[in-house]
């Protein structure tokens, strides 16, 4: 994997502001598919100027994109018509991840899904499995194999769903303990501690969840909250004495840092307030919003700086309508404009990279161009196609390429992905 990547090198901070903008940048990748160096192709050190060379010439070189929320049983399924968010879940979602009991069908599928992230510019991600634990062992196999940084586990749900995708609270419990002990910490591997959401997880399986959130060293915890109204009024009727949806969580110890929940478009005052005391995150899922009609959520309102909430940016397959990570920032954009916020794109950018990162407590090994890191790497083409070449022959900055890559571009504009320095598409894949 030694080597060299020449293009325009850029990176983001955690600021969400760009960090890194080297015209004639330079990428130097270790044997160890780790940054070795990185800087203006001037200043090349001279042990690297006879490594191999992929030059990438005007392209942008960006760190790979990091999806926060995406559910691989879905992967086939973008598209599938719904009249909400409950009846998408009964008439396709649970049907379709009854299939992953067979561990043939999810060993095929987790490969597939994943080169489907691969050609998108996605090197990492937090996904949702089915309950199955042969769908997160296949999903973790792949992820091991790739040599990713991928946080998954098997999904909780023992009520309010198809028998065919239900455990129990002691099944549900017992597998994600024993996933946990084979795959967390293997490689760039880590465990999610995954009760899909309280309509589907009984007083019993959350409170295993939240016990077992507090036993396992390291790793984080995902589900869903606030998503449309229908579910929050479910979940009003399901746990009448708490407060809201939030306080269903808090009551079982599922807050806290390592703790990541799925859109919360509804959130109250009340509950933004205690996602910031707690240090949980949100991750906006806007194609996957404006499809199934859950609302319009507010990143002015959840960042207010009396309590700001940490937020993310994810795809949320198969509700959502795109494995792009551009097309995510370009709806995103949307969204949050006809809230009257208007978000530069390097801010987008910058939490679908960096951001996301932290979020999934994964910042100290990808996210940004940085020595030391695994070389996680997408190049862009911004003049990948006829209506983007003509758009870019009018940037006068950066931030005018950023914006039309993430309005006009999707997989055609994605050239190459690195993952920790192994070209896992593009031309050099295909070789």
């Amino acid at each position: 994997m030694t080597r060299v990547v020449t293009g325009h090198v850029v990176s983001f901070s955690g600021s969400l502001d760009v960090a890194l903008d080297l015209e004639q940048g330079a990428v130097a990748i270790s044997d160890s598919g780790h940054v070795a160096w990185v800087g203006s192709q001037a200043r090349l050190p001279q042990e690297w100027r006879a490594a191999p060379r992929n030059d990438f010439g005007k392209k942008l070189i960006l760190p790979g994109f990091i999806d926060a929320h995406i559910h691989f049983p879905q992967y086939r399924m973008l598209a599938a018509p719904g009249k909400d968010l409950l009846d998408w879940l009964r008439r396709f979602t649970f049907p379709e991840e009854a299939r992953y009991a067979d561990a043939d069908y999810a060993t095929a599928a987790a490969k597939l899904f994943l080169k489907r992230l691969f050609t998108h510019g996605t090197t990492a991600a937090l996904a949702f499995c089915s309950v199955h634990k042969s769908c997160a062992d296949a999903l973790f196999a792949a992820g091991h194999e790739a040599n990713m940084a991928l946080v998954t586990g098997k999904t909780m749900m023992d009520r309010n769903a198809s028998p065919a995708v239900q455990d129990t609270p002691e099944t549900g419990a017992r597998e994600t303990e024993k996933l946990y002990r084979t795959w967390h910490g293997k490689s760039r591997l880590r465990y999610a501690v995954t009760p899909r959401f309280a309509i589907t997880s009984s007083e019993e399986q959350l409170k295993l969840s939240g016990e077992l959130l507090a036993g396992l060293p390291g790793a984080l915890m995902q589900t869903h909250i606030s998503e449309s109204p229908g579910e929050i009024a479910l979940v009003k009727e399901l746990f009448p004495a708490e407060k809201d949806y939030t306080d269903v969580y808090d009551r079982f110890g599922l807050l806290g840092p390592r703790s990541i929940f799925a859109h919360g478009i509804h959130l109250s005052e009340r509950e933004a307030r205690r996602f910031a005391e707690s240090g949980s995150s949100v991750i906006h899922c806007p194609t996957s919003n404006t499809f199934l009609g859950s609302g319009l959520m507010s990143m002015t309102f959840l960042r207010e700086t009396a309590r700001p909430v940490s937020l993310g940016l994810a795809t949320d397959v198969g509700g959502g309508t795109s494995y792009s990570m551009l097309q995510t920032m370009g709806e995103a954009y949307k969204v949050q404009m006809l809230g009257g916020y208007k978000p530069k794109a390097a801010e987008l950018f910058a939490m679908s990279t960096i951001g996301n990162a932290s979020r999934l407590r994964i910042e100290t090994e990808t996210g940004s161009i940085s020595t030391g890191k695994f070389a996680d790497l997408v190049i862009l083409d911004p003049e990948a196609t006829p209506v983007l070449a003509a758009r870019h022959a009018l940037s006068q900055s950066l931030e005018d390429v950023l914006f039309a890559l993430m309005i006009l571009g999707d997989d055609r504009a994605v050239s190459a992905t690195y993952v920790a320095g192994r070209c896992c598409h593009g031309p050099e894949a295909a070789q």
